[in-house]
């Protein structure tokens, strides 16, 4: 049986994570949803005009990467990567499931997303995933970190409103 990662530990470091990022931290994202049955597609199955769910509000940790840029026959263009780290107890009161393709805007620029990671575990443990009954009440997965890439709000199809 293991010592630490029971359900008040959990609890202690889920209420610290919420204080130190709602209250603290600050930052929020407009987290935009393709609406997929609204979306027009072409013979390939690709949608050209899409429609979009959103923006919800949602706070988050931001990892900011580099610009970089690239010129070439159509000119320059930019290149950035970030990380959105958010707390899995954020996307589920926003009612949000995040995927490939999903759209944030942050600071009146849009990302498209690229990767979803849930890697992160308390103490290295994950109970939906255990072995033994003796460590399936311990540990837990709290973050979900999303990278994305810059893209055009033209590329995207969304019409910039005010939040």
């Amino acid at each position: 049986m293991s010592l630490y990662g029971g359900s008040r530990d959990i609890n202690l470091i889920k209420s610290l994570n919420r204080e130190i990022i709602g209250n603290i931290i600050e930052q929020q994202v407009g987290y935009y949803k393709p609406k997929l049955d609204e979306t027009n597609i072409n013979l390939y199955g690709e949608g050209i005009n899409k429609t979009w769910i959103g923006p919800v509000l949602i706070q988050c940790l931001i990892s900011r990467g580099k610009y970089e840029w690239k010129t070439d026959e159509l000119g320059p263009d930019t290149k950035r990567i970030f990380e959105f780290r958010f707390l899995k107890d954020h996307l589920v009161d926003a009612n949000v499931v995040p995927e490939v393709g999903d759209a944030l805007l942050y600071n009146e620029d849009y990302f498209e997303v690229n990767g979803v990671d849930q890697n992160q575990f308390i103490l290295g443990k994950d109970p939906d995933y255990s072995y033994s009954d003796s460590v399936q009440n311990f540990g837990a997965s709290l973050s979900i970190i999303l990278t994305a890439h810059y893209s055009r709000a033209e590329k995207l199809g969304i019409k910039q409103d005010r939040l």
